[in-house]
């Protein structure tokens, strides 16, 4: 069922829009079907692979959740742009209003309307605010929900037991000094660079458009998964650094509960 869901959440686009070329249709079909293996055999496997927090829900539900709907929302707006419905209107004009409220000086949906070149036409401007804004507010949303359910369902404490091992494959807990410390310092780098990366990504392609040539965000496909990437990796990043911190508290309580029980022990009668 993952590797289903994988494989529509990445078509989804293509059979939404309109009149999607046969190349492309080809190219993403077969990046479904190698993203549907990779999960499949992700999830069957009992040994840790690339996917991080695969036996920690809601971790992983929620990321795909909110990246399936920004998905979903941003190929109805550009749908709409070519064949309109009142529901695609209706997603527009909500994307459109969300555009405009964040779209503030020195606001990462400013940044990304700025980085686009100066010939692009005032609609296509509008499109990529449209869909900048109401992406971004889907990331803001999803990290509210996340600390919300996490503290609903008291996670990872009330999941009976966290395998690091199986968990957090890429993190080592057996060098670089103390646990709860690296995973209080990895907490803090990737909130801190989610944070920072819907600013950094806008300038960083407006410095490459200066040397390369512009990006227009033209192509509907590329529209879309590049409003999507740069909402959902910074959310995501966050979303780690949250669960990383939450792990290391975990670990500490843990620690000051041995520590109370060896002493009581100790104790005389």
């Amino acid at each position: 069922m993952r590797a289903v869901l994988v494989m529509v959440l990445i078509a989804t686009p293509s059979l939404i829009l309109d009149n999607v070329p046969h190349d492309t249709t080809q190219i993403v079909a077969l990046v479904a079907i190698f993203a549907a293996a990779l999960t499949f055999f992700e999830y069957a496997s009992t040994y840790p692979g690339l996917v991080e927090f695969r036996d920690a829900p809601p971790f992983n539900r929620l990321r795909f959740l909110s990246l399936f709907l920004t998905v979903v929302i941003l190929s109805s707006i550009v749908r709409g742009q070519s064949d309109p419905t009142p529901m695609t209107a209706f997603m527009e004009a909500l994307g459109n209003r969300l555009g405009e409220v964040i779209d503030v000086p020195y606001s990462p949906v400013r940044l990304v309307v700025l980085m686009l070149p100066e010939r692009i036409s005032l609609e296509h401007l509008i499109l990529v605010r449209t869909t900048a804004g109401i992406s971004y507010a889907i990331s803001l949303l999803t990290l509210v929900g996340f600390v919300l359910a996490l503290r609903a369902i008291g996670w990872p404490n009330r999941m009976g037991g966290f395998n690091v091992w199986i968990n957090l494959p890429t993190f080592d807990p057996t060098t670089g000094g103390d646990v709860v410390d690296r995973l209080r310092r990895d907490s803090r780098f990737n909130i801190l660079l989610g944070i920072l990366l819907p600013f950094m990504i806008p300038a960083a392609v407006k410095l490459a458009s200066m040397a390369f040539s512009p990006v227009t965000l033209e192509s509907p496909q590329t529209l879309i998964w590049t409003m999507t990437a740069w909402a959902f990796l910074p959310a995501s990043l966050i979303m780690r650094g949250i669960a990383m911190g939450r792990i290391a508290g975990m670990i500490e309580q843990k620690r000051r509960q041995n520590v109370m029980a060896a002493e009581a022990d100790f104790l005389p009668a």
